[in-house]
């Protein structure tokens, strides 16, 4: 059952392309929970802060980068941290910039997503069951969390010196890939009010809300996607040239900022505005809920699914 995990680890990390590993803090073990939706993209990574402090780590596209955006399985890595009792996730991700201001090596925390995906991908925990919830999804990130963020974030850059410039408050459009944008779409996008561009967030984002889990996006920009009319089209070259670099700062951030965010977590109030969330989401049991499907959703939501 989820939230009883032996590991006790509060907060995960879930890597993006070029963020494989958390080489800065010390490897303990590997887990690889089979979960109801089926194992993880890579075996969880528990590693352990200089407090003792234990994370959990998952690579999003797995081990070498070998699952694309649209079969990631992303039931099973929400479910496999919150079996570990994870209760925060932050997550990182590499994305195309919709915006001048926002240039190649920049980074963003989000607060809106616009869905370009086609359905491919299982968005719920709900789906294929006898069971129907609709989730509030309104604000698809924990507010309360992006906006702690934000000091912790910019104090890391500073740490090292590392002049990075961080965005708050921006729209990014999921699209399905694995393409990049076309011209017109880029434009497309820019029209709708959309700043970032990536492949990865949803269905991340919309399972971590049933999950009851907070999650915070932490969007690395790379190219500036097909929109700019005296550019050449995004190519994945372009993208590597900028990935290693962003990826190490990420790695520093997390480094730095991961023991801090335990603290306040413990405190109780940072992730409050997930918990409970669920309860009136969930349809009035009927005749038709199958016992079955009860016992698979008790992996993630224990606390409406016991009985």
């Amino acid at each position: 059952m989820a939230s009883t995990g032996s590991e006790n680890v509060l907060i995960g990390v879930i890597g993006g392309s070029g963020l494989y590993h958390l080489d800065n803090l010390t490897f303990v073990k590997e887990v690889n929970p089979e979960t109801p939706w089926g194992y993880p993209s890579a075996p969880l990574q528990i590693c352990s802060l200089p407090s003792g402090t234990l994370i959990a780590f998952l690579a999003r596209h797995g081990a070498g980068h070998s699952i694309n955006p649209s079969a990631v399985p992303s039931r099973a890595n929400i479910a496999a941290l919150k079996s570990l009792g994870v209760r925060a996730i932050l997550a990182f991700s590499a994305v195309g910039s919709l915006r001048e201001e926002i240039a190649p090596g920049d980074f963003a925390l989000c607060e809106q997503i616009i869905d370009r995906t086609k359905g491919v991908r299982p968005a719920s925990f709900f789906e294929g069951t006898s069971v129907v919830a609709h989730a509030m999804f309104g604000d698809p990130f924990s507010n309360r969390l992006m906006k702690w963020l934000e000091a912790p974030i910019l104090k890391a850059f500073a740490s090292e010196g590392r002049n990075v410039k961080l965005h708050t408050g921006k729209t990014i459009v999921c699209m399905e890939g694995p393409q990049f944008s076309t011209r017109a779409e880029s434009l497309m996008y820019r029209q709708w009010g959309g700043d970032l561009i990536n492949m990865s967030v949803l269905p991340e984002a919309k399972l971590a809300r049933e999950a009851e889990i907070s999650y915070a996006l932490v969007a690395t920009a790379t190219d500036y996607d097909s929109w700019r009319p005296h550019s050449a089209s995004v190519t994945a070259a372009e993208v590597f040239k900028t990935l290693k670099a962003n990826a190490d700062t990420s790695r520093h951030v997390a480094a730095t900022i991961l023991e801090e965010l335990h603290q306040e977590a413990l405190k109780g109030d940072l992730l409050e505005e997930e918990k409970g969330s669920m309860k009136f989401s969930i349809m009035p049991r009927s005749v038709a809920t199958k016992e079955e499907d009860r016992q698979k959703l008790k992996y993630i939501l224990p606390e409406y699914f016991s009985n």
